[in-house]
């Protein structure tokens, strides 16, 4: 079960990449069918996890055939990573400090994402990293960008439009309690969080 602030959470970050889209203008080139972020296996949060399982559970009652092609689609991705998987196969947490996670599965295809349309299939319900993709992201190594995006632009462009992310603590605050909920800590993969 979802914490109770997850919906402000959620609301509080799109509000963020919402504005910080609009101050990109037309060098953010994110769209309906580039999927190139939706390539390559990514952490997630248990509270992502959460999030991801109860819109699967509420497409299984609106689209029980789209819901199904997801549920396979997980399927064959685990069957896929099981070898190499760097982390706890039992509880699906990752091991980020594993030398191999840095090359692990980066050509496999999210299972939300729908190989016909280019789309996410479960897009209400992605995680925050998903959210904010694209989007110039500050971090201990500076501003990173995807390489689609801001090509050409210079540095006080891509400044300009920097995502404020004032929603560290309240995210920190709630995946905390989604891990108790849960009893799993840790990051996860997308295809783990859907099975489990």
């Amino acid at each position: 079960m979802l914490p109770a602030g997850d919906h402000q959470l959620v609301q509080i970050v799109d509000a963020a990449t919402a504005d910080a889209a609009r101050r990109s203008g037309d060098w953010l080139k994110c769209r309906p069918g580039c999927t190139q972020c939706c390539i390559g296996v990514f952490p997630i949060t248990q509270l992502d996890a959460l999030r991801l399982r109860r819109g699967l559970g509420e497409l299984e009652h609106t689209d029980p055939l789209r819901a199904s092609a997801i549920h396979a689609r997980a399927r064959g991705s685990m069957d896929r990573l099981k070898p190499d998987f760097p982390g706890n196969l039992e509880t699906g947490q990752l091991d980020e400090d594993d030398p191999t996670f840095a090359e692990f599965a980066n050509d496999e295809p999210c299972p939300v994402l729908d190989p016909t349309t280019g789309t996410c299939n479960l897009y209400a319900a992605r995680p925050m990293t998903c959210r904010v993709f694209g989007l110039p992201l500050r971090s201990s190594d500076g501003i990173g960008v995807c390489e689609l995006c801001f090509d050409g632009a210079s540095d006080s462009e891509i400044i300009a439009a920097e995502l404020q992310t004032g929603w560290a603590s309240l995210e920190s605050s709630l995946n905390t309690g989604a891990e108790q909920a849960s009893g799993h800590e840790g990051s996860t993969i997308v295809a783990f969080a859907l099975l489990a």
